[in-house]
């Protein structure tokens, strides 16, 4: 695979062929957009079509649905699966059992980052978000780089881009210990709430994997972290800073926040440097903690204050992250990936703090049966500040069903009154009466699984009604 990767390092692995196992996933089809760039034939499997594999159809993938070894690309010099594909998977074995260079996203990853300048942001959650802004900063200034992201950029449609700048902003992603291939020159961590507890068992453990992250930052390089952020005595690197929002104690902090139509304007300040004027068009007060790390990356790269001001004021968020589905006067929908309680916490405060007269309707999908398990009482807690809770049956992704474990685990936990369950069919019909009496004003639509293919139809009914 040798002459491969050094074609690849120099741009262009024209007739090469790799394939994906787990195509449509979101690491993954950007890093089969980053092959698709370096003329690397891309094929790949995944289990459903879904809009973001059309599109890569579209970039001219070649992609199947079947688990069929008669449709794999045989010439293939690296195949590269996802975790997430179960062992006893036929195209998976073939490639094993044949001796083919088989690989995870994460160890790829590392491979072609490994002589990069890299910008590296994890966390439980907040990490799309900031990286994204991140690197919209980048693209946005004409500084440039490579993206590689856990999101469908708004501003481009996309969750990767290419540039000739050796310099790639990169989501580092803490399932199955992936972050641990990477080696940032800059590393952010915004949060480390225990998850994928059946991965790592413990929070101890889960935590520190993050310290483990935070020992690959290389020499000179830096750490952002969010100010009192729990468990951060863990962390290690050669500089470390905090960031945050009304926190004068943090090394980088936004304060003077005003809400203006949905909208927040601020100032950001480090020891030697203020930037005032400054206004982020997109909601929830955790998506301004995350804008406060991006800055300073901004300035640590050199980035001039009006090409910071402009890039935080053009930014249009991520795709299923404090998304407006509607904004009418009379019907606000905002739709977030949000999958832990921390993050239902965050998307629920900052969306009445922002619609603080409206009550607050939330339909929440949970993902995976351990994870309801593990936090079932968080979830029961963090719903609770909505007015009104729909819960859906859980998604499963990966997971074989846990006896006892459903979504009224959640709802036992909740006050009766304000809690319901009902399948996806039955939302629909759910919602038209809701807002053809009057009750609908403010909906949130959250979850990581396939919540998002409601999204639409959704937003097409409450439309139609006057």
């Amino acid at each position: 695979m040798a002459p491969f990767l050094e074609k690849l390092h120099a741009g262009n692995a024209e007739g090469y062929a790799v394939y994906f196992l787990g195509i449509g996933g979101i690491g993954m089809s950007a890093l089969a957009r980053y092959f698709n760039s370096r003329k690397v034939k891309v094929s790949g499997y995944d289990k459903t079509p879904t809009a973001l594999t059309l599109q890569l159809e579209d970039e001219g993938m070649q992609i199947h649905y079947e688990d069929d070894i008669n449709m794999i690309e045989t010439d293939a010099v690296l195949v590269v699966y996802t975790p997430a594909i179960p062992a006893g998977h036929k195209e998976f074995n073939f490639f094993k059992d044949e001796g083919y260079a088989v690989m995870k996203r994460s160890e790829v990853l590392g491979i072609i980052t490994v002589d990069a300048f890299n910008i590296c942001v994890a966390g439980t959650h907040g990490k799309t978000t900031t990286s994204t802004m991140i690197a919209h900063m980048l693209r946005h200034s004409g500084y440039g780089c490579n993206a590689l992201l856990g999101g469908i950029a708004s501003n481009y449609d996309t969750n990767f881009w290419a540039s000739e700048k050796n310099v790639y902003v990169v989501e580092a992603d803490e399932y199955d210990r992936s972050f641990l291939q990477l080696n940032p020159d800059i590393a952010i961590v915004t949060a480390m709430d225990p998850d994928h507890l059946d991965i790592y068992g413990t929070a101890a453990r889960f935590r520190d994997a993050f310290a483990d992250f935070s020992g690959k930052v290389r020499r000179e390089g830096t750490l952002y972290y969010k100010y009192q952020l729990e468990g951060s005595e863990v962390l290690k690197a050669p500089n470390l800073r905090t960031y945050a929002v009304n926190k004068v104690q943090a090394d980088c902090n936004i304060y003077d926040i005003d809400v203006i139509n949905g909208a927040y304007t601020f100032s950001w300040k480090t020891d030697w440097k203020t930037i005032n004027n400054l206004k982020l068009n997109m909601g929830g007060m955790h998506n301004v903690e995350n804008v406060s790390a991006a800055i300073a990356v901004g300035v640590q790269l050199g980035l001039s204050d009006d090409s910071i001001r402009d890039a935080v004021a053009s930014f249009k968020g991520v795709r299923r992250r404090f998304e407006y589905v509607l904004h009418r006067k009379d019907l606000v929908m905002i739709d977030d990936y949000a999958h832990h309680p921390a993050e239902l916490t965050a998307l629920i405060s900052g969306t009445k703090l922002l619609f603080p007269f409206r009550k607050c309707t939330i339909v929440f999908q949970p993902h995976l049966y351990s994870r309801t398990r593990d936090f079932a009482l968080g979830f029961a807690n963090a719903l609770s500040a909505a007015d009104e809770v729909i819960l859906l049956p859980i998604y499963p992704a990966r997971e074989l069903p846990i006896a006892g474990v459903e979504s009224d685990m959640i709802a036992k936990m909740m006050d009766q009154q304000k809690v319901s369950i009902c399948s996806k069919d039955e939302l629909m019909q759910k919602l038209s009466v809701s807002r053809q009496k009057g009750g609908l004003s403010l909906l949130v639509t959250a979850g990581a699984g396939d919540i998002d293919l409601l999204i639409q139809p959704i937003r097409k009914m409450l439309t139609e009604i006057n």
